[in-house]
């Protein structure tokens, strides 16, 4: 008998979704930051057995849209919730409970299993972690709650075990030696904003998006033309910094990342063009891949 199914991880802002996943993965596959909606696709990590797959779905983090971009975002979180065999709702030690409170009716309504994941009890008291679970027993009834944190990778496996049991029978979805469903430009793309979002504040890093322009593989490295868009030409020249120092520390960071990620030499050139419409723009967005 062979089990395969869809784990969509659904939750707030900066409860450690990206975390969790990468951890139950094995592999970084989403960017990992502390600035909430670090996370804007839907990305894929996909874990094969003899006779299992388990295919994960890290999902932006739930918010109210401001612009289009966020709303597109939340039609991500949306379509995970529809079409999910089973949630993982992760939220953590610091976060009110009620927060969102709309997406806790929606779990109340679904159909598949749902298993919430406390995050992050690494920083938090046996007491209010024991509180939290009989809070969010009360919530979600049927669903089984488990403490955890994922930044220590404890309890990993009381996770694994509560998704494994719950896999409904199917073939495979994926090849077997397959771990995600994106390529390598967009893990090139990620990799060069998350570098962003670590070293500028405020809302540069939500205000810019990462373009691959060209990926080409030569003997020995791959080249890399990226170009970095801003929504105005005064953050232009933040991005570059005096003299090109800043975008050149963000290209080296994000060069050695890359490297260390393609386990390939890489030759990275950065771009910075304004594109005041990007977050707003249908067509923009179905470019970047944030619309079908």
């Amino acid at each position: 008998m062979h089990r395969a199914g869809f784990v969509n991880i659904i939750g707030n802002p900066n409860v450690g979704k990206s975390t969790l996943m990468n951890a139950l993965v094995g592999e970084k596959l989403s960017i990992v930051t502390a600035k909430a909606q670090t996370t804007r696709h839907r990305i894929m990590g996909i874990v094969s057995g003899e006779d299992f797959q388990i295919v994960y779905s890290d999902t932006p983090g739930i918010l109210k849209p401001n612009y289009r971009l966020q709303e597109n975002m939340m039609d991500f979180v949306d379509t995970a919730i529809g079409d999910a065999d089973i949630i993982l709702y992760v939220t953590d030690t610091v976060e009110k409970g009620d927060k969102n409170s709309e997406y806790i009716e929606k779990l109340r309504r679904v159909e598949c299993p749902v298993v919430v994941v406390i995050n992050k009890i690494d920083i938090s008291t046996q007491d209010k972690v024991v509180s939290l679970m009989e809070w969010w027993k009360e919530q979600l009834p049927e669903a089984e709650i488990i403490p955890a944190s994922a930044r220590e990778q404890f309890n990993l496996e009381s996770i694994l075990d509560a998704v494994s049991s719950r896999l409904p029978e199917a073939p495979a979805w994926f090849d077997k030696d397959q771990f995600t469903d994106k390529n390598l430009r967009f893990f090139a793309s990620e990799i060069l904003r998350e570098k962003i979002f670590l070293n500028y504040s405020e809302e540069i890093p939500y205000s810019c998006q990462v373009e691959i322009e060209s990926f080409k593989e030569g003997a020995d490295r791959y080249e890399i033309s990226a170009v970095i868009y801003v929504l105005r030409e005064s953050q232009k020249g933040i991005i570059i910094g005096k003299k090109g120092a800043a975008l050149k520390k963000v290209g080296t960071e994000a060069r050695i990342d890359m490297e260390d990620f393609f386990q390939k030499k890489v030759f990275l050139s950065t771009y910075v063009k304004v594109d005041p419409d990007w977050r707003e723009d249908r067509r923009e967005l179905r470019r970047f891949g944030y619309e079908s």
